[in-house]
């Protein structure tokens, strides 16, 4: 009799090893799984490159630009955008009351940007750029510059405009970011061409 109990619960025991091992192995399997996926998403989002271009662009110049500096220098891309995109009415500058116009009179102003955040980890060199609006950058830039760390990045700071050079404009975006290695900008016209900025960008070096 107590042979035959014997035999029972080692038969038990037995099962339930393996159930248990069982469960062990799916549990370790399921974290692997989950493991695997959360670096294919970090490797997705993390493109290998120390360069970023940075612009903001209400009519496609800048844009223009930015896109030919990220080809010379095979860089990121990042547009800013703003969540109440600007109207042509908006950039009218010969009118004082517009949306634009207002917000130049006033530097504490901060349009609220549109597009989502971007991390800036593992960039050690980023080109700025933006249109020149009344003689200066546009306050969406300084709302852009005072939501980041800059630290141990070079900056580098562009823009475009039909005649008015950067101005203040390099100096006040390094002062309201507080942070950063901010180099002497340059200024673009509509339709600069690849050797145009080719030639600004070696002499960078």
């Amino acid at each position: 009799m107590k042979r035959w109990i014997s035999m029972i619960m080692c038969g038990l025991l037995a099962v339930g090893i393996t159930v248990c091992g069982s469960i062990v192995s799916a549990e370790t399997s399921a974290e692997d799984t989950a493991e695997a996926a959360a670096e294919e998403a970090a490797d997705e989002t993390q493109s290998g490159k120390d360069v970023l271009v940075v612009y903001f662009s209400a009519t496609g110049t800048t844009k223009d630009v930015a896109e030919k500096i990220a080809a010379i220098t095979d860089a990121d891309l990042y547009e800013i955008t703003a969540a109440d995109e600007y109207s042509e009415d908006d950039l009218n500058w010969n009118d004082s009351n517009s949306r634009s116009t207002k917000e130049q009179d006033d530097p504490s102003v901060r349009p609220e940007i549109g597009s989502d955040p971007v991390s800036l980890e593992g960039y050690s060199t980023i080109y700025i750029g933006f249109p020149i609006w009344w003689g200066e950058e546009p306050r969406i830039m300084d709302t852009f510059v005072e939501s980041y760390d800059f630290a141990d990045i070079t900056m580098i700071p562009f823009c475009t405009s039909s005649s008015s050079g950067i101005g203040r404009s390099g100096e006040n975006l390094a002062e309201n970011a507080g942070s950063g290695n901010w180099l002497d900008g340059e200024r673009f016209g509509a339709g600069a061409s690849e050797e145009e900025i080719q030639s600004w960008i070696e002499s960078l070096q």
